[in-house]
């Protein structure tokens, strides 16, 4: 069993930051990596930070320039469009999850290039056709269709490239 966890004695209690710490760890933090309100705001939260002190930080971190919920939401969605090739729903569904507003998503999806989408889209289904072994078509189908789905693809794409790959499979 492991040692970590919250009735481990020998396990120190999270530090807790001052204000003063505290901004320039924030600054560390934002630097690093595009960061969202949301999570410097769970960040310092951690640290035992809380309330006006937290708005005020996060306040002084957009007017230098370190936070920019816009600038969050296009590396967002173009990371994780290129690397974990998620779909856009998925995309949308985490950027909410995170508190972006409406029109920063937008501008996020805005960065992914709907030719790239369709490609992407349809190596995955190949890829997931590929490694499916069922016998049975329909199967295949729901198996490789439920799978691009979870990833965050539009039904009516999907269908069109599980479409697209079956029947290129049977040729």
């Amino acid at each position: 069993m492991s040692s970590w966890g919250k009735n481990n004695p020998d396990h120190a209690p999270k530090k807790y930051w001052s204000l003063g710490e505290a901004k320039g760890k924030l600054e560390t933090y934002c630097a690093y990596q595009e960061r969202c309100q949301w999570e410097v705001r769970r960040k310092l939260h951690e640290k035992g930070i809380y309330g006006e002190q937290a708005e005020a930080l996060i306040a002084e971190l957009i007017a230098h320039n370190f936070l920019n919920e816009e600038r969050f939401a296009r590396s967002f969605a173009r990371g994780k469009f290129r690397l974990r090739h998620w779909g856009k729903s998925r995309i949308t569904r985490e950027l909410k999850l995170r508190q972006i507003s409406p029109r920063c998503i937008q501008y996020g999806l805005s960065e992914i290039d709907p030719e790239e989408y369709w490609d992407t889209l349809l190596s995955q289904a190949e890829k997931k056709w590929e490694k499916t072994s069922e016998k049975d078509s329909f199967k295949k189908n729901y198996k490789v269709i439920s799978y691009l789905i979870g990833r965050g693809f539009e039904q009516d794409l999907v269908q069109e490239a599980v479409a697209s790959v079956s029947s290129r499979q049977s040729q």
